[in-house]
């Protein structure tokens, strides 16, 4: 029986970010059971609306596509002439699978589905129910509804990374949830687990236990609540302990005036920047716990590094997050924003020292794929999965 053919659409590693390393390793691992295309926004939206813009087109990846899978980068935000011309790839496909996590590439999404003129099935993948940034501004809150509507009409299957996360979109969406199939979010198994005293050593932080959080700063993701926790511990661990925040800041400047402003500064180590693939093995190697604050959350990339490099995570109780990690052994959950659980759990953490975790199966690529080969399945043969 010959491969189905599918195309994912969604961003290029030019514009960085967790679901453009997403796009990559799905379109990868699909390639055991379909022939697969990638069709990746060139030019997502305009370079200064893009809050990390300083770092578009820089090569801060070192991971590939497949020689397998056909890459066309093609859209531009601003221009319909690609969007024609990309649409043209609907023609020798099956299915199309189409990544969502933002309505600022709602208008190319659209226009690529009006374009669909052969009626090829398509599947959505929610990464997010709504931005948080998008959400708290009136009008392209809207913008959004009205936009994701008309695309969401347009798609016949529906993908989440959660259980919650189905729930979640089918009552905010209005989808049945027999049409919403749950897959989990694959690892981030691509960096190489370097020795952890000599990764201390080139951080120069020899002999300390290393709280880590790695990702974007925004105010959802809680940091403020982690320095605040740091704080609390007691004065004999966080002496012998460094807090490592390590991501680029978007819109929360109140985290990064808390780490200038704390009593325990000497002890924290903010580098706001976007690291690169070949700094990442580096922090995670260096570290002894994961800690990921987060106020809302749907998944996080970051916690599949973190769970393949056996990782100690503390997190939030919150969102899909709760779900996805419920399966891995190294989790420990604290309430929403309670900085004493926190703190608490901080201590824990301290005195496991350098304990490590197995990876779970089923968040491992070829899992993912024979999930997604069931889910594809359901379209032709009407199977309710």
């Amino acid at each position: 029986m010959s491969k189905k053919r599918v195309v994912v659409l969604g961003p290029s590693p030019r514009f960085l970010s967790g679901i453009s390393y997403y796009t990559l390793r799905l379109s990868n691992a699909l390639t055991d059971h379909f022939l697969v295309t990638s069709l990746l926004f060139r030019y997502m939206l305009p370079k200064r609306l893009f809050p990390g813009w300083k770092r578009v087109g820089t090569d801060l990846t070192s991971l590939e596509f497949c020689k397998s899978v056909r890459v066309r980068e093609l859209l531009d935000w601003y221009n319909p002439l690609t969007w024609i011309r990309a649409s043209h790839e609907f023609r020798n496909v099956d299915v199309i699978i189409l990544e969502w996590w933002t309505s600022s590439v709602a208008h190319m999404y659209l226009a690529l589905l009006l374009l669909n003129i052969t009626k090829k099935p398509v599947m959505i993948e929610f990464h997010e129910v709504v931005d948080p940034l998008e959400f708290s501004v009136g009008p392209i809150r809207v913008y959004a509804r009205v936009m994701g509507r008309l695309i969401r009409r347009m798609a016949c299957r529906y993908v989440t990374h959660s259980e919650h996360d189905r729930q979640l979109i089918a009552s905010h969406y209005r989808i049945p949830e027999n049409k919403i199939g749950v897959i989990p979010h694959g690892l981030y198994d691509q960096y190489p687990i370097l020795d952890r005293e000599d990764s201390k050593s080139s951080l120069i932080a020899d002999g300390c236990f290393i709280f880590l959080f790695f990702g974007l700063i925004r105010p959802y993701k809680g940091v403020i609540h982690l320095i605040h926790a740091f704080e609390m511990l007691p004065d004999e661990i966080r002496e012998h302990s460094l807090l490592y925040i390590v991501g680029e800041a978007w819109e929360d400047h109140a985290s990064l005036d808390a780490v200038s402003k704390s009593p325990a500064q000497d002890r924290i180590r903010l580098l706001n920047k976007y690291a690169s693939d070949d700094e990442i093995p580096l922090y995670f190697s260096a570290a002894n716990a994961l800690v990921l604050p987060y106020t809302r959350a749907s998944q996080s990339g970051v916690a599949h590094i973190g769970i393949s490099y056996g990782l100690p995570i503390i997190a939030s109780q919150v969102g899909g997050l709760a779900e996805s990690l419920s399966g891995y052994d190294g989790t420990t959950f604290v309430q929403t924003g309670d900085e004493n659980a926190l703190s608490h759990a901080m201590e824990h953490a301290f005195s496991l020292g350098s304990k490590k975790y197995q990876v779970p199966v089923d968040l491992k690529w070829e899992s993912v794929a024979k999930k997604y080969e069931v889910e594809i399945s359901s379209i032709f043969n009407g199977v309710k999965t």
